[in-house]
């Protein structure tokens, strides 16, 4: 079985995370992945922490990070580019399961999308869209609707995920259901993320396992 991650961040593009490219690579080597989704933060807090002067600069910025993963891990260890979005609209964070570059620095009103619209745009390129930490204190409900998927497992520890509110969330409403680690720190385990019986080697093929159910979740006991 092969180990993805779904959910991590890098300091390069994530201003709260505490690990560099090489560091991260180096904790999923030693945990046993073979791929790992580097989501780092795309919203307008961290455009602004970047004084860019626009999406498009601030994309650049986003990229670069993925690519400096991407450099380190070498062959080692498979690197794809996820994000983690959010707009002004909802306190939410959203996972765009899909290959986001071009997206990224086109679309400068992407802050001011509505999840209804994020999640049209999504679709019609065959992308899928994953609220990250569903149930946490400040998060607002979103109607299912506009989602693909949640994080039904979401390991970042210091805050109340509710992980268990998100699984039955998941199958009353007939949602893909995903893990992640929300790795930030060195002392948080990697305990997150899928199993498949192929390596997954880009995004194209992590939305068709995902879509058709063809994994296993990764959990952590220590983590509700």
């Amino acid at each position: 079985m092969f180990k993805t991650e779904l959910h991590c961040h890098s300091i390069d593009a994530s201003p709260c995370s505490r690990l560099s490219a090489s560091e991260l690579v180096d904790i999923y080597i030693k945990a046993g992945y073979d791929t790992v989704v580097l989501t780092n933060h795309f919203s307008h807090f961290v455009y602004d922490h970047y004084k860019c002067q626009s999406v498009r600069e601030y994309a650049e910025i986003f990229i670069s990070a993925y690519e400096k993963m991407k450099e380190s891990a070498g062959d080692r260890l498979t690197v794809l580019m996820g994000a983690e979005v959010r707009v002004r609209s909802l306190p939410n964070d959203f996972l765009i399961i899909g290959d986001t570059a071009e997206f990224l620095k086109s679309t400068e009103n992407i802050f001011d999308m509505t999840v209804e619209e994020l999640h049209g745009e999504c679709k019609k390129r065959g992308w899928l869209l994953v609220q990250a930490h569903p149930f946490r204190n400040w998060i607002t409900v979103v109607n299912p609707a506009f989602l693909d998927g949640i994080e039904v497992y979401n390991g970042h520890i210091g805050h109340e995920e509710r992980n268990f509110i998100a699984e039955q969330w998941a199958n009353e409403y007939g949602l893909i259901k995903t893990s992640g680690t929300d790795m930030h720190y060195d002392y948080v385990p990697a305990s997150g993320g899928i199993l498949t019986e192929e390596k997954i080697t880009d995004m194209k093929m992590l939305a068709d396992v995902l879509r058709t159910g063809r994994y296993e979740l990764l959990k952590s006991d220590k983590v509700r």
